[in-house]
């Protein structure tokens, strides 16, 4: 099963970064983001269900690492990559860099396999679940930003994306509501999932008390 978990997340991984998404329809925000949300909310889940970790892996030195802090310092450090990378200039670079863009991929891939690999570590349910409902909120509060903006944030000529022409601001604002039906939506639905989890450990404890 943890094969199929992994080679599912390559594939999804391969799928972006190898496919128009980044390439032929980079300049479009709304491609942008279902690249976005492919790799942070469907590639980095699969992977990280299907690495095979051992439950002590982060370093015993760093006692934050080792606790359930990680999971909400993860988030937070998500957070900052997502919003950064989403403010206008930077959203103007990786669409004008190759490099840039390179960049950005592989950040939103490392924030996104440091949180849900630090979400699925036995023992730390509750912290692994705040950390994907904290992330689930600030992917809502952006998505709904972009949605509603009266005005496009990031240029005002029309973009070509899955064979169809945008204008900026609908193309911004297609973008917006793919944050909020996958991102927030996969961040939510990992959160509750824990934390049923964590639930059903405890009960099943108390049966065997």
């Amino acid at each position: 099963m943890r094969r199929l978990l992994l080679a599912a997340g390559l594939a999804v991984l391969a799928l972006v970064w190898g496919g128009p998404l980044l390439a032929a329809w980079r300049d479009s925000f709304s491609a942008h983001m279902v690249a976005h949300m492919g790799v942070v909310a469907v590639a980095a889940p699969l992977i990280a269900a299907g690495l095979t970790l051992p439950p002590a892996w982060a370093p015993p030195a760093i006692p934050a690492l080792s606790s359930g802090a990680l999971p909400v310092g993860a988030a937070l450090l998500e957070f900052i990559v997502v919003w950064g990378w989403h403010a206008p200039a930077m959203r103007a670079l990786a669409e004008a860099s190759l490099a840039a863009t390179a960049i950005e991929q592989l950040m939103f891939l490392g924030c996104g396999l440091l949180l849900w690999t630090a979400a699925f570590r036995p023992g730390h349910e509750m912290a692994g679940a705040f950390g994907l409902l904290l992330t689930s909120m600030h992917m809502t509060l952006l998505g709904a930003l972009l949605s509603l903006s009266p005005r496009p944030l990031y240029g005002l000529s029309d973009v070509t994306c899955f064979g169809v022409q945008l204008g900026a601001g609908l193309d911004q604002q297609i973008g917006g509501v793919v944050m909020l039906g996958v991102g927030a939506v996969v961040y939510l639905a990992g959160g509750i999932l824990l934390v049923a989890r964590m639930l059903n450990r405890e009960q099943a404890a108390e049966v065997v008390r």
